[in-house]
């Protein structure tokens, strides 16, 4: 079949499309910003990319009008727009008339459960994207409902993990006594598979889930359980859902706006109701919710984690177009140029640019750098908790702390982050690795500012002192640090 699949580079759409062209499919991906779709090598010859957005429907324009069948992965739960309701319907509308000028005989959603009477305004919303994409004339729409997806990478996990690695107390909000059956992402990605052009689902919903009913507080004894460890927690009346979001957003890697969204969703119990239950139509063992739990820390510790909640732009303050940026541009610049000539393999040097921040951290006073995350998570920045997909492989899009990866390109030795933090600018820091006539090689680090205004420069010159520390340690670190504690050689650049 040829099938069109919105969200691919969303953490369901990361991992459906290998799933796809496994199966023999033909696969065009739409995105906004085909720069920011890498693909593997094997997947290159067999993927067509299509820019487009879909709150602006004249760019979608240039996509197939011949395909079969096509996936809507598209929400907005991590945005920063407060009027997402309106924005979501506009996307499935505009997407609607799309299909309508195709030969699709159908159209998969991925939706949230939604059979309490009072529902979150994001579950109202994914009911009301049901209701638009059921409205095209000849794609016939299948929606899958889920509760929380467990899986290495996915928003719920991490926010999980977070809390049970980071507290051994919790005072916590009474929505933790709210009921869900978590699933598996392999078993998500099993059901979307199935119900593909699957006669007896065709303009049909289903709620998916695993084989337990658990509280959020079950959920997290449970992954206490699971890593060994022993966590005490406590439910109180008294936290209200807004500053339950600011403990959630303080205490784990999620943005203010997922943590908004989350606790609103979570007052309500999102158990598989038996009538729409897809047991009936496509029988399956779905992993218990120990099972995912113990396959995503595996995911985690192969470093085989395929994507991640925080991959999708919505995830910092970053403006959609940050591509752009993959310049450093040459005026009105402020910048801390620092060089280092090296005699040292250039590949390790590069592979230990590559493992920058995460666990590796940022090689020089890293203290000062979690001073600056918890800084800028005091204002509603990213902060340093959202870490790093992979320790050791970066890709155009990653996030990387409170910085997101613009290129990453070996072959030319070239790293350039944008910073996703909150700034009166723009700021970019790039390395590159040059090679020299004497055999040698030079490290080259550019931190560059572009000041918004006053602001801007006294914010800059304020930090002026801490650059020297910060920025001439750290370009010395990533020349020697080696991960057996061995030296290497390096001479000041000329």
């Amino acid at each position: 079949m040829k099938i069109l699949l919105t969200g691919a580079n969303g953490y369901i759409g990361r991992r459906l499309l290998p799933l796809l062209v496994e199966a023999g499919h033909e696969v065009v991906c739409l995105v906004r910003d085909p720069r920011r779709f890498e693909l593997p090598e094997w997947l290159l010859a067999k993927v067509t990319v299509c820019a487009g957005d879909l709150l602006q429907p004249e760019s979608l324009q240039s996509l197939p009008r011949d395909i079969d069948a096509a996936y809507y992965l598209v929400h907005s739960m991590s945005g920063n727009d407060h009027n997402f309701f309106r924005a979501e319907q506009l996307s499935a509308r505009h997407f609607t008339d799309y299909l309508d000028q195709t030969s699709a005989r159908q159209v998969i959603y991925l939706s949230g459960i939604a059979n309490d009477r009072n529902l979150s305004a994001h579950l109202r919303s994914r009911k009301a994207v049901e209701k638009v994409l059921g409205k095209a004339h000849h794609a016939a729409v299948t929606v899958l409902r889920a509760s929380i997806i467990i899986g290495s990478g996915s928003a719920s996990f991490e926010i999980i993990r977070d809390l049970v690695e980071k507290l051994p107390v919790m005072v916590t909000p009474r929505w933790l006594n709210s009921r869900c059956q978590p699933i598996g992402v392999r078993d998500v990605m099993h059901y979307l598979l199935a119900v593909l052009d699957h006669p007896d689902c065709l303009g049909e919903t289903f709620d998916i889930g695993g084989p337990d009913v658990l509280t959020y507080k079950q959920m997290l004894e449970g992954l206490a359980a699971e890593r060994g460890y022993r966590r005490y927690i406590f439910t109180i009346p008294v936290l209200t859902p807004r500053l339950s979001s600011w403990w959630l957003f303080l205490v784990t890697r999620t943005t203010f706006s997922l943590a908004q969204s989350l606790v609103e969703s979570l007052r309500n119990d999102t158990i598989v109701s038996l009538k729409r239950s897809i047991t009936q139509v496509l029988p399956h063992h779905c992993m218990s919710y120990r099972e995912a739990l113990a396959l995503a820390f595996t995911r985690i510790e192969q470093n085989e984690v395929i994507s991640s909640w925080s991959d999708a732009v919505s995830s910092g303050v970053v403006e959609k177009n940050y591509m752009d940026f993959v310049q450093i541009p040459q005026h009105g610049m402020l910048t801390d140029r620092q060089t280092l000539r090296f005699t040292r393999p250039p590949e390790e040097v590069l592979q230990n640019i590559w493992s920058i921040g995460g666990q590796r951290g940022w090689y020089k006073v890293d203290w000062l750098w979690r001073i600056r995350g918890l800084m800028d998570k005091a204002v509603g920045g990213v902060g340093l908790r959202r870490g790093r997909r992979s320790p050791t492989r970066l890709r155009p899009g990653d996030p990387l702390d409170f910085w997101r990866v613009l290129v990453a390109d070996r072959p030319t030795r070239r790293l350039l982050l944008y910073a996703e933090m909150k700034l009166p600018g723009e700021a970019w820091l790039q390395f590159r690795i040059l090679d020299n006539a004497d055999g040698s090689h030079t490290l080259e680090q550019l931190a560059a500012f572009r000041p918004a205004g006053l602001a801007g420069r006294l914010y800059w010159y304020s930090l002026v002192p801490f650059h020297f520390v910060i920025f001439k340690g750290m370009i010395e670190n990533i020349v020697q640090y080696h991960p057996t504690g061995a030296s290497s050689a390096a001479v000041p650049a000329t």
